[in-house]
């Protein structure tokens, strides 16, 4: 309530991650709360988490100093960026793409290692009383937060107006696509379930990966970008993990959105690391006019071989 302070249901809605019970999490705010106001100020939630930094401090210290580099770079990029060479401006394209994948590998690392202690410490407590608070959810919050990202990434996205035009209608279009596609899929034996705690044999694949790729072209490469996306789509439809990849021309417009269907998170992965995925993916430094925005969902599913 920006009061300076939280409350134990403020601290709650924030700290419970869905495995923690409302007793553990009460016990917890009180080991915080040091001056016994049954509030926590900044310097109890400071001097709590300091104590059990471990090698998180270096790693901590180390994103704050990444975040004014970035910063930094963005802000001479945009001042240096239209008076450059086409030489200097492809080697800035190129920086910047290899800094963007470079962040969303390290994303990916940490959101497995998240969903992989979640999920262990859930099957650990398996016989415990589930918690009152299930709801609010780290993963759900981190989808809060993609989405907030995507939103102010995406400042220029001509379906953020209220009133419906043309384009709105083209989404309603490619979400009527993506429907009949989750029909298809569901007739191949694949089971799309609602959300409910469920414990996942070793090694089963329980989750549909879907990427969105945006992606806005120079209108002058916009026949070789063709060309290059129609080899990618080819070459990623051959592989035994593609489940279907559909692409959309925004109207109007050189920006293509490329929707891609993935058995799980490992096919992804091991699709990025082909030859023919990277190199579309530098092909683009040259192809596009930013660098293409990437969002990715898991889709809670499974095979029934």
């Amino acid at each position: 309530s920006d009061d300076g302070k939280l409350s134990f249901d403020e601290f709650k809605a924030y700290f419970a991650d869905g495995v923690l019970s409302e007793e553990e999490l009460h016990e917890l705010f009180h080991t915080i709360d040091t001056h016994n106001t049954d509030n926590l100020d900044t310097e109890e939630l400071c001097d709590y988490f300091s104590k059990h930094l471990g090698e998180y401090e270096n790693v901590l210290s180390v994103l704050e100093d990444l975040n004014i580099t970035i910063l930094k770079a963005m802000d001479k990029t945009k001042k240096d960026y239209q008076v450059a060479s086409n030489l200097e401006q492809f080697v800035t394209r190129f920086l910047l793409k290899e800094t963007l994948n470079q962040l969303q590998s390290l994303q990916s690392s940490l959101e497995c290692a998240m969903e992989t202690t979640e999920e262990q410490t859930r099957q650990e407590r398996k016989d415990l009383t589930k918690p009152e608070i299930l709801s609010i959810q780290w993963p759900g919050k981190r989808s809060a937060r993609r989405l907030q990202k995507n939103n102010s990434l995406s400042s220029n996205n001509p379906h953020s107006s209220t009133g419906w035009t043309e384009e709105d209608s083209q989404w309603m279009t490619q979400i009527n696509r993506l429907q009949k596609l989750i029909d298809r899929l569901e007739k191949k034996d694949l089971k799309l379930e609602p959300f409910e705690e469920e414990v996942l044999e070793e090694n089963a694949r329980s989750h549909i990966m879907i990427v969105q790729n945006q992606m806005c072209v120079t209108e002058e490469k916009i026949e070789e970008f063709r060309l290059a996306l129609k080899q990618y789509v080819e070459s990623a439809s051959t592989l035994g993990g593609c489940l279907h990849i559909s692409i959309q021309k925004l109207p109007s417009s050189f920006q293509f959105i490329v929707y891609e269907f993935w058995e799980n998170s490992n096919a992804w992965n091991s699709h990025l690391q082909m030859n023919y995925s990277k190199a579309f993916q530098r092909s683009n430094v040259d192809f596009l006019e930013t660098p293409e925005l990437i969002t990715t969902m898991l889709v809670p599913g499974k095979y029934q071989i």
